[in-house]
């Protein structure tokens, strides 16, 4: 079923027709639209933090270089986030995507930085700038891979995606840091439980539409409040956070090009440019606008560009957000403008630390309880492209299957790689990359080399996904306003 189609009128011309906005274009009143921000923000924050914090706490940062590495982080994201939403020049994809540091980049400068030290982080800022520059340049060439992704091929990694995303649920749910104290501990798991009963309860009791689509938000402040008296709310960052930190371009130094260094972080851009695309993929399918080379060669210019502003102001290759997908998709608030206030959100906390540790008062327990609703929407989401591939006959449901054990593989056993060389092992080792990989070489192999049955599929997904589908009885209704208009 098509999404809703809403109208807009010239009020300075009654006369005027109306005409038709998509969902993905709606501008939502500030009362709609702040919550809906405060989610996306919420939701990425963890996963944006952990790269710089990572990186920062090997290479011995001061607790001032780290601010500076995190604040960096944050800026870049928030600006490629608003390019991403708004599109000018051809550059964007005018979805509601996100973009932040990829974690693929956390091994490869760990491992770079083992004999240099502080040292490395100008050779990887240098290579950096390179790879954004190479991201924007082959964003013409990269989109036209789309063709390669019929929906045997997307549905099997938009699957990958979920399923490859909810370990991470499970260790934010015992407290994410293994070598903590309080790791797996009962009061962790009982408060990522509480999170999701209480999420869960909200969406089925609240009365109305708008309350329903921010009961993951609700939830996770509610989650934070119960966490206060079991003292796993940390309030030591928001009384050390400075008031203003304004990003200062090579602020470790200027930028230093070194030839291995910049191939493993071309690696690793290939790689945050292949999920990405299939991010991209996926959030077309839930908002049901689907993407084209266009779109996407407009995507990964932004994400280019924020890739090589990154390099300048002291952040890492960007990627798109798998799990701001997933909240698309279980709030059904599908308005890319809410996502553009995200990004704007992420601006100021980068400008404003002490913002940024307002939302770093989120436990892990509590964001793990949410985590498992949106990272098991984008695995719905993928099934359901899915059910319009032919899996009961012919080669799909070989490819499916195949390209979600090579996916899953890296996920169960994260050293099955390890003693290959290292760029086929940073490729392999990325579950999401890997099931990419095969399930476009099966799909190729199978159903275009000779007698394939299944090679006149349509190569773009264009069913509408909607993770709670049937749920909301008036979900796929106009608004009432214009209900009663007619």
């Amino acid at each position: 079923m098509r999404a809703p189609t809403l109208f807009m009128h010239d009020r300075s011309d009654p006369s005027h027709p109306a005409l038709p906005v998509h969902p993905a274009d709606e501008v939502l009143p500030m009362r709609r639209m702040i919550p809906a921000a405060l989610q996306h923000v919420a939701s990425m924050y963890a996963g944006l933090a952990a790269p710089p914090l990572i990186i920062g706490g090997a290479l011995g940062l001061t607790a001032a270089q780290l601010t500076v590495l995190l604040a960096a982080s944050l800026v870049v994201a928030g600006l490629a986030t608003v390019a991403q939403t708004l599109r000018f020049w051809g550059v964007g994809a005018a979805l509601p995507i996100t973009n932040g540091v990829s974690f693929a980049v956390v091994s490869p400068v760990l491992a770079a930085s083992a004999s240099r030290g502080q040292d490395t982080l100008p050779l990887v800022f240098g290579a950096t700038l390179v790879a954004g520059a190479v991201c924007f340049l082959l964003a013409p060439a990269f989109c036209r891979l789309l063709r390669f992704f019929p929906p045997v091929v997307s549905g099997s990694v938009i699957t990958l995606v979920g399923l490859s995303l909810l370990p991470v649920a499970g260790q934010w749910a015992r407290g994410g840091d293994p070598a903590s104290s309080g790791y797996g501990s009962p009061s962790n798991l009982a408060l990522a439980a509480g999170t999701l009963a209480l999420t869960l309860l909200l969406h089925r009791l609240l009365s109305g539409r708008f309350l329903q689509r921010v009961a993951i938000l609700l939830g996770l402040i509610a989650g934070t409040a119960a966490a206060v008296p079991m003292g796993k709310v940390d309030f030591h960052h928001l009384s050390q956070a400075p008031l203003f930190a304004l990003p200062e371009p090579f602020a470790f130094g200027a930028p230093q090009f070194e030839a291995p260094i910049i191939a493993t972080m071309l690696v690793v851009m290939l790689v945050s440019m292949t999920e990405s695309t299939v991010s991209l993929i996926a959030v077309g399918s839930v908002v049901d606008k689907p993407v084209d080379d266009r779109v996407i060669a407009g995507s990964l210019r932004a994400q280019g560009l924020g890739t090589a502003l990154g390099g300048a102001l002291g952040a890492f290759v960007s990627c798109s957000y798998a799990q701001n997908v997933g909240l698309v998709a279980i709030s059904r608030i599908r308005s890319r403008y809410a996502v553009t206030l995200c990004g704007a959100v992420l601006v100021l906390m980068g400008l404003v630390p002490a913002l940024g540790s307002l939302v770093a008062l989120v436990p892990l327990p509590v964001l793990g309880g949410a985590a498992v609703v949106f990272f098991g929407s984008i695995t719905v989401a993928g099934i359901r492209t899915l059910a319009k591939a032919s899996l009961a006959t012919g080669h799909n449901g070989i490819i499916v299957s195949v390209a979600l054990a090579f996916g899953l593989i890296p996920v169960a056993s994260t050293d099955f790689y390890d003693r290959l060389p290292a760029p086929a092992a940073m490729v392999l080792g990325s579950g999401i990359t890997a099931g990419c990989l095969v399930a476009v070489l099966l799909n190729l192999l199978l159903n275009h080399f000779g007698r394939g049955s299944e090679a006149n599929e349509s190569h773009i997904p264009t069913a509408h996904v909607d993770a709670f589908d049937g749920i909301d009885s008036e979900a796929h209704l106009p608004p009432r306003s214009v209900r009663q208009s007619r």
